[in-house]
């Protein structure tokens, strides 16, 4: 069945860095959209970033614009979030997420399979 692994969360200084991994198996990961969101406590999951399904193409939620960069690695099944300047308010659980379709979509309902989570928390 498809699994997706999520790891590198962790506790870290605000202005400093962490980056995440997901590792994908049961799928074609190639053929997949990736997708990181996050949810703060006592808030909805949101939208992080995207990426296509070649890498080719990445989107951002705006509050992460230049500060997190998405990537992938076709031949490790594997999709990155490195996240740098870290606030406070990035505090969350992340997650991945894959979409079949391999396009750049936000939404929560358009993905078909979800990771379960990697806490990160910043301190300020």
């Amino acid at each position: 069945q498809v699994q997706l692994v999520e790891s590198g969360g962790g506790l870290v200084q605000a202005g400093g860095s962490l980056r995440l991994s997901c590792a994908a198996s049961g799928l074609t990961f190639s053929k997949y959209a990736m997708g990181w969101f996050r949810q703060a406590p006592g808030k909805e999951r949101e939208f992080v970033a995207v990426i296509s399904w070649n890498g080719g193409r990445t989107d951002y939620a705006d509050s992460v614009k230049g500060r997190f960069t998405i990537s992938r690695d076709n031949a490790k099944n594997t999709v990155y979030l490195q996240m740098n300047s870290l606030k406070p308010e990035d505090t969350a659980v992340y997650y991945c997420a894959a979409d079949e379709t391999g396009f750049l979509r936000v939404a929560l309902y358009e993905y078909d399979y979800w990771g379960q989570g990697t806490h990160v928390t910043v301190s300020s």
